[in-house]
């Protein structure tokens, strides 16, 4: 009786933490005022800025090197959205992968120049050099302006939506992963990552529907490597966009996959790589931004714009590595 009681205990406590947040991103979105009718929202990929990246970056003497030759068309954009592949940080402790990443603080310089709004930080490498790297991360994008969305240094930051008014439109995006065990996700005052509860998501998504114009939901997921979505992608997402999201956009597989409409919504299951050193295939070194136009609140269209990485790990919004 005592461990069941002790049960329903903690799950109260889930639930009290879940209402807090989506209570708290109401108001925000609440206080949004109106403005113009017409956007551009641009979505890209993976974001790895060190290994082979950073010491090209390091050699020319210039972190904004990986987006001198896309940085005016993201700057473009009413809104700019990421997936910051590994921490951005001096500090941390290597967890012990041979593919642990861990980028020089100095490339916040780049992903500045670049204009980027918001990076997800809800992937399977954000911990690769464990808290005190996680945390480092977060408080030097918040210092640059961009925001970091998917983790943070407890329970309800990590889960926060991030809430921008773009044009006209209230946009509120969310940031997770499928990929990481339950004990790295941020529990109470513990830091950690954005809770991959999709029952709870679900009911996080349909509140904010009813508050703001657009919910947009970034996911972590997939096999790497594989062109098409996998059965669990497609029931992720389609859940989804039945429970109010107007977007879905995907990261983690490396290369480009299908974007789809579905219902009232779209998905765009992923976009590959943006900046990477995976130069041992051509589609590791493509990747696609998704671009979203809105128009009175409403997705009026989404296309992919072909990324081309080169061997020197610039990005450009071209199909060839061809002048």
């Amino acid at each position: 009786m005592l461990l069941f009681i002790g049960k329903l205990l903690v799950i109260k406590a889930q639930i009290d933490r879940s209402t807090s947040v989506i209570g708290e991103a109401e108001e925000r979105l609440a206080m949004l005022p109106d403005k113009p009718s017409r956007a551009v929202l641009l979505f890209v990929g993976d974001i790895m800025l060190s290994r082979s990246v950073g010491a090209k970056m390091e050699a020319v003497g210039d972190y904004r090197y990986p987006f001198l030759e896309i940085a005016d068309i993201l700057r473009s954009a009413d809104l700019a959205f990421g997936n910051l592949e590994g921490p951005i940080s001096d500090q941390g402790r290597n967890q012990g992968s041979i593919y642990s990443f861990r980028a020089d603080p100095r490339v916040i310089e780049g992903l500045s120049y670049a204009g980027f709004d918001v990076l997800s930080l809800a992937n399977n490498h954000i911990w690769d050099w464990g808290t005190d790297a996680l945390l480092d991360t977060v408080s030097i994008l918040e210092r640059t302006g961009i925001t970091p969305i998917g983790a943070g240094e407890n329970y309800e930051k990590a889960n926060m939506p991030a809430l921008f008014e773009v044009g006209k439109t209230k946009v509120a995006i969310l940031a997770y992963t499928n990929l990481l065990p339950k004990n790295m996700q941020a529990v109470q005052e513990t830091p950690g990552l954005s809770d991959f509860d999709l029952t709870a998501i679900k009911e996080l998504v349909s509140s904010l529907v009813s508050q703001g114009d657009l919910v947009v939901v970034s996911m972590h997921w997939g096999d790497e490597y594989e062109t098409s979505a996998n059965g669990v992608q497609k029931d992720i997402a389609r859940g989804l966009i039945d429970a109010g999201a107007d977007l879905v956009v995907g990261h983690h597989p490396h290369v480009i996959q299908e974007l789809e409409q579905y219902g009232e919504g779209w998905i765009a299951y992923s976009l590959g790589n943006f900046v990477f050193d995976q130069s041992f295939s051509d589609e590791t070194m493509r990747g696609a931004a998704l671009r979203v136009e809105l128009e009175g609140g409403n997705i009026a269209n989404a296309t992919l714009v072909p990324v081309r990485i080169s061997p020197d790990f610039q990005a450009s919004f071209r199909e060839s590595n061809t002048p």
